[in-house]
């Protein structure tokens, strides 16, 4: 959401995230996520984990996971839903996972960010020629 804040789009769209496992469910974001959010001055201290719940697939016109494993979770929910796509293929164009950051460092968290930024930054650049076809209702899923 912060990239279409920073691009003047942020009222054209809903953001979310959710997890495909319920193990952190209510909790907030890891202390090395809040620290390098706060360093790009985005606050997510305040979210909370929640589990994707099959009403996302008709919520949301486009639901990202961030690598294969959740890519292949989320069609196993909902085998019918042409929503869901693997993040580095839709907004990087690299096919590339976007690796769990948790068990590494803060390089890794700070790995993590550049890979999101880039790639919202592409599809907000794209959009901008063809956002007549979107409400914006957008999910992502570690």
């Amino acid at each position: 959401m912060h990239a279409a804040e920073e691009a003047g789009l942020a009222n054209h769209f809903a953001v979310d995230s959710a997890g495909t496992g319920g193990w952190h469910q209510g909790e907030h974001p890891d202390r090395r996520a809040i620290a390098t959010a706060r360093n790009y001055g985005i606050d997510i201290s305040a979210q909370r984990a929640r589990r994707i719940v099959i009403e996302d697939f008709s919520d949301f016109e486009l639901i990202l996971a961030m690598d294969r494993a959740n890519v292949s979770e989320l069609r196993r929910m909902a085998p019918a839903a042409r929503n869901v796509h693997l993040f580095g293929d839709f907004a990087l164009k690299t096919v590339e996972d976007i690796p769990d950051p948790y068990y590494s460092g803060n390089d890794g968290f700070e790995l993590v960010y550049a890979r999101l930024f880039t790639g919202c930054s592409k599809r907000l650049e794209a959009l901008g020629t063809d956002n007549g076809s979107w409400s914006g209702k957008i999910s992502s899923v570690r």
